[in-house]
């Protein structure tokens, strides 16, 4: 019988690494399709658009003035009355005086409540009011 010690063909330790793999990119997709659906605002289904502007970045973001079919209206996540919309969005553009506006609004929404909605914005001090879209790429146009 031959010893253990002196057999050159003892078998090596070997670290599988295929399951740890596997749960690092089901965690990934899981996060991929989870953190687009946390955020907590207004459902609105936003107009399209054939040519987008770019993006100008800022130093903060914008807030969110979203516009929803049934007339509601929120800012950033919170729901607000009629009669609060103007004091909320002065209180908060005497907060951060420099910090854009983007307005969301349905797009089967009425379009003058939208553009009163947009006026308002413009009257009440913002240095810059945007409507959001979304951004449609013609059939056969590549950029």
């Amino acid at each position: 019988m031959r010893s253990l010690a002196k057999n050159p063909f003892r078998p090596q330790p070997v670290m599988n690494v295929t399951p740890l793999v596997d749960v690092v990119l089901v965690l990934l997709i899981i996060f991929m399709v989870v953190i687009p659906m946390m955020e907590k605002s207004a459902k609105v289904d936003l107009p399209d658009i054939f040519n987008v502007d770019p993006d100008p970045k800022g130093k903060t973001d914008p807030y969110t003035l979203s516009l929803t079919l049934a007339g509601q209206l929120y800012f950033e996540q919170e729901l607000l009355e009629s009669e609060r919309f103007a004091q909320v969005l002065r209180e908060a553009n005497a907060r951060e005086p420099a910090r854009r506006l983007v307005v969301r609004a349905d797009r089967a929404a009425k379009y003058g409540d939208a553009r009163k909605l947009f006026k308002a914005c413009q009257e009440l001090g913002f240095p810059g009011v945007s409507l959001r879209v979304n951004e449609v790429k013609r059939p056969g146009n590549t950029p």
